[in-house]
């Protein structure tokens, strides 16, 4: 079967089936980003936060020019706290390291944990060390969600200097939280990590001492 034309694709995003409209989304796909984004931009303001959610995704993924502009103005003005989170995670895919000002605005600024969440996710995507102060601050959130993409994101930043920070998680009740840190150690090569990850190579959930494995076998390689 002929994959749809843009024309046809167009159509199908004006229908007034929701199933129509999602199966042209995703219809996308395989569509170059600027012939895919103008007809992303079709659906930025459906009915369906589904759909809207999948075209915000989208625009992450299909990047033009435009792109950065539609998805930092969705983060800071939508009202729906699930879009906003959609955004910021976005701008992590997008990559355009103008995006680190709003993304810090966001954490700081918006009320809802999980757009919080996903500022935090995307600066470590961004792997910018100025996120350092943020990321730091966010250690301290009561969300353990949060605390679990700081960790990661620091990580990601590879932020050597915050080491004895994250150690503070070695023993926190949620294991997700001391996967993370096994996984982040992996990206911090000092001694404190590879003590670190020795001692959660000994822990009773599963996938930790696997993660602290895996980052004990990359600062080994990474040393050699």
């Amino acid at each position: 079967m002929a994959a749809p034309s843009i024309q046809e694709i167009s159509t199908q995003l004006e229908s007034s089936n929701l199933r129509d409209r999602m199966v042209a989304l995703a219809s996308l796909r395989n569509v170059p980003a600027e012939d895919a984004v103008p007809l992303i931009k079709k659906v930025l303001d459906d009915e369906s936060l589904q759909l809207r959610s999948m075209a915000i995704f989208a625009l992450g993924i299909k990047q033009t020019a435009e792109c950065y502009s539609i998805l930092v103005r969705t983060l800071e003005t939508d009202p729906d706290y699930g879009i906003r989170a959609d955004a910021a995670g976005a701008l992590g895919y997008l990559g355009d390291i103008r995006a680190f000002e709003p993304l810090v605005r966001s954490f700081y600024e918006d009320t809802d944990w999980l757009v919080r969440f996903s500022a935090a996710v995307s600066l470590g995507n961004l792997k910018d060390p100025r996120a350092r102060e943020v990321l730091i601050s966010a250690l301290d959130s009561e969300e353990v969600v949060i605390q679990q993409a700081a960790i990661a994101a620091i990580g990601e930043i590879k932020d050597i200097e915050s080491v004895d920070q994250i150690l503070r998680f070695a023993q926190a009740d949620d294991w997700l939280v001391r996967q993370r840190l096994a996984e982040a150690l992996g990206n911090l090569p000092t001694p404190k990590s590879i003590s670190a990850l020795k001692y959660l190579e000994k822990d009773s959930h599963h996938h930790v001492s696997e993660a602290a494995r895996i980052s004990l076998k990359r600062l080994e390689e990474a040393s050699n």
